[in-house]
Formats: structure tokens, sequence, C-alpha cells
């Protein structure tokens, strides 16, 4: 019959595609789990190399309070560059993250934000 031989490639292939959908989903899952660590070593940072606190200033601008060792450094980040902004003692940088956390908004702050960047689209 040759139509079951169709039919059998099309199987096939299905079986195929599930397969690599299964093997990308587990790789996936795999990689999520040890945080990239052992397959992405370089995004994991040196050794001794911490980023304690993140602050997003605009869409490719932040601040980030890096552990170097026994140092600690407030960086500026842009597309372009990195720049050391200042240098903190340790009792200096375990406090700045919780003295410089602003405030979420109010549900109702929130929702006016929203709604306005949805009427400027």
């Amino acid at each position: 019959m040759p139509g079951s031989n169709s039919w059998l490639s099309l199987l096939w292939t299905l079986v195929c595609v599930a397969g690599i959908v299964a093997l990308a989903y587990w790789a996936t899952r795999v990689i999520a789990v040890r945080g990239g660590a052992g397959f992405f070593p370089s995004a994991q940072g040196g050794q001794g190399l911490k980023v304690l606190s993140r602050l997003a200033l605009g869409r490719d601008q932040q601040l980030l309070l890096v552990q170097a060792g026994e140092r600690y450094f407030l960086l500026g980040v842009t597309a372009s560059a990195v720049s050391n902004l200042a240098e903190f003692t340790p009792e200096q940088a375990q406090a700045w993250p919780e003295q410089n956390k602003p405030a979420p908004p109010s549900f109702r702050q929130a929702l006016g934000e929203a709604l306005r960047q949805k009427r400027r689209k």
C-alpha cells in the first residue's frame, strides 16, 4: 500500500518533533534548577564576586551593589560602560538595600500609570 508508507513517515516525523520538544523542555528545566552553573559559567560571575542588589534606572541603565571579596562597590552600568560610583564599608553595604528600597506604589497609582502608558501607545 503506497498510502501507508506516507502515514508512517508522517508519524515518525511527529514522534521526532515531540522528542526534540521534550528534550528542549528537560534541558531548560535542568539549567533553571542549576542556575546556569556548569553550563554557562560566565553568567555566575567570578569566584568571590556577588551582585547584592540591582536597581533598574532605564532600559539599559542600572545601579549594582557588588561584593568583591571583602570590598563593596556601587557600580553604574549602561550598555556601553561600567562606572565605579562609590565604595562602601561592609556595614554601609548591608544597610544600603534596605534604606534605598522604594515603597511599592498603591494599586491606584500602579493602575493609573499602566493606563497612561497604554494611552501613549
